[in-house]
Parts: structure tokens; sequence; C-alpha cells
């Protein structure tokens, strides 16, 4: 007989809604920029001046949304994420250089990175869409550098979710991660093994 699997506690739930209402706002405003950006997908949708709304307003309340996430949430405990977050050590060094071999916490160096960047471009995205969106109706909002950055933003969003979701749902040694932003547990064994330096409340 095999020994029955303890699981830990890994994530909140107000750190998975955290992450699943920017994960699905970013793909309805990835699907509805591509309709905009690539001619064949806005030859096939039409109603381009609809789409446009659809994708400014999603935008809109895709940062609405968190917001109000952080705020009704639990503030207390985003706080201490955001301050593991924050710490960057020798062995999130050592695991960035090492092929991922030195000991982690609850998030390894790739997370904090991620995250990081995630944080950083959808600030970016809000910023530069929000002046595309007055550039449109003002001229004095309208800046030569605005769409390459808000395009550039998309191109490498998509490099990362692309990795994101490989290590999400194919790699075998990740994999086992998308059990805690689901229901918020993981594997005792398969924590002690990915993060060592972190000890489960």
């Amino acid at each position: 007989m095999g020994t029955e699997r303890v699981y830990v506690r890994r994530f909140s739930r107000t750190e998975r809604v955290l992450h699943w209402v920017n994960a699905a706002g970013f793909l309805v405003l990835l699907g509805s920029g591509l309709v905009l950006y690539l001619p064949s997908l806005a030859v096939l949708v039409g109603r381009r001046p609809l789409v446009k709304d659809v994708h400014f307003w999603s935008g809109i309340g895709w940062v609405t949304v968190l917001a109000l996430v952080v705020l009704l949430g639990d503030r207390r405990g985003l706080l201490r994420t955001a301050r593991e977050l924050d710490v960057f050590d020798r062995d999130d060094r050592r695991w960035l250089t090492g092929g991922g071999r030195a000991p982690q916490g609850r998030f390894n160096a790739g997370q904090k990175v991620n995250t990081a960047l995630t944080a950083a471009f959808t600030l970016l995205f809000f910023v530069s869409g929000l002046l595309l969106w007055l550039g449109e109706r003002d001229t004095r909002f309208r800046f030569a550098s605005t769409v390459v950055l808000h395009d550039g933003l998309m191109y490498v969003s998509v490099i990362l979710l692309a990795g994101h979701l490989y290590l999400a749902l194919i790699h075998p040694a990740t994999r086992h991660a998308l059990r805690g932003m689901t229901v918020g547990t993981v594997d005792e064994e398969w924590a002690h093994v990915h993060h060592r330096k972190w000890e489960p409340e």
C-alpha cells in the first residue's frame, strides 16, 4: 500500500482570484488586440469600431477589477506575498545562473522575475493604451513611440505567456504547480523538492 499524499496550502483565495482575473483580462485584451493588429483577422471579424471599444473598455475593466480584488481581498496576505516576491537573495541568483539548482522559497527566482515583469507590463499597457485612446480624440496626447511601446509589450507578453503555459501545463517538473493556483494546495513532497526554503504554515 502506498503512502497517502499530504497537501499543503500554497496560495490563498485572494492570490488565486488575482491571478485568474489577470489571466482572463489579458487574454480578452490579447484577442481583441490581435483583431485590431492583424489585417486578416480584422477583415474576418469586421466591425473595427466595436472591437476597439471592446479592447479599450476591457482594459479599463481589467485594471479596475484587479484593484477591487486587492482592496476587498486579504490585503495583509497580499502584502506578505509582495514582501516575499521583493526579496532576491543569493540563492535566487544561483537559481537563475545555475539551471534552477539552488534551494527556493514559496516563489522561485523565475516566478519573482515573471511577477515583476507582469506588474510592469500591466502598468505600461494601461498607460500606453490610455494615451492611444486619448490621442484619437486630442492630438496633444499623440506620441510616435506610444504605438511602438504598446505593440512591443504585446510581442514580449506573448513570449512570456507561451513560456508560462509550457511550465504550467506541459513540463513534468513544474506542472503540479497549477494545482496550487486552482485549488490552493500542492503536494508536500513536491514542495520540499522544488521550494525547500518554504515552510508552509
